[in-house]
C-alpha cells in the first residue's frame, strides 16, 4: 500500500520514490528542491539500502518545508513491523535545519501515521550515545528509554506504545 503524504503547520512529509531514492544516490536530480546539507551521509545510506533491498513503496519520507518545498531531512522505518507489531524509526535532518522543532514535528506526524496502522504495537528509535537533541526529542514525543549501550552497542534504545499516554506535537528540538 503507498505510503501517505504527512502533513504538519510547518512540514509535509513525502513518501520517498525509488526512481528519487536512484537520483539523488547517483547526485541528480531527484524532482525535489534540495536545501543546503541534504542529503547527509546517513540520509544516503538509508537511500542506498532502500533501493538495494525494498520495493516501490518501502521508503521513507522526505521531510519538506511547507513553505517552498525544499527538501531538510527524512525519516522512515526499518522495514515492516515485526509479527509481535514493533517497528523501529529513524529519521534525520540537515544541519543547519536542526533545533528549530523540525525534526520534532516531523517524528510527531511519523508516530502518528504509524500509531494508526493497525499491525503496530510498539514504535522504537535507537539513538547514538552522545547525541542529546535526538535523545530529547524522543522524550518529549512520550518515548521511555528501555536500554543503554552493552557491549559493542553505542546506543540508547526507545519505546512508544501505541495508545502511550505522553506522546505530544511540539516542542523545539
Amino acid at each position: 500500500m503507498p505510503r501517505p503524504t504527512l502533513r504538519t503547520e510547518r512540514l509535509v512529509l513525502v513518501p520517498q520514490t525509488l526512481a528519487a531514492a536512484r537520483a539523488l544516490l547517483a547526485g541528480e536530480d531527484p524532482g525535489l528542491p534540495l536545501a543546503a546539507g541534504y542529503p547527509h551521509a546517513d540520509s544516503l545510506d538509508a537511500l542506498r539500502m532502500q533501493v538495494e533491498h525494498g520495493g516501490p513503496d518501502d521508503g521513507g519520507w522526505f521531510v519538506t518545508l511547507a513553505a517552498d518545498g525544499r527538501v531538510v531531512g527524512d525519516c522512515g522505518t526499518f522495514g515492516p513491523p515485526a509479527e509481535d507489531g514493533r517497528v523501529e524509526i529513524g529519521y534525520g535532518l540537515a544541519a543547519p535545519f536542526r533545533g528549530q522543532g523540525i525534526g520534532t514535528q516531523a517524528v510527531a506526524a511519523l508516530v502518528e501515521h504509524l500509531v494508526g496502522e493497525p499491525d503496530v504495537r510498539v514504535v522504537t528509535a535507537s539513538v547514538e550515545v552522545g547525541n542529546e537533541p535526538s535523545r530529547r526529542l524522543l522524550e518529549r514525543l512520550g518515548f521511555s528509554l528501555t536500554d543503554g549501550p552493552a557491549g559493542t552497542d553505542r546506543h540508547w534504545h526507545f519505546e512508544l506504545g501505541v495508545g502511550a499516554q505522553g506522546f505530544v506535537d511540539g516542542g523545539e528540538d
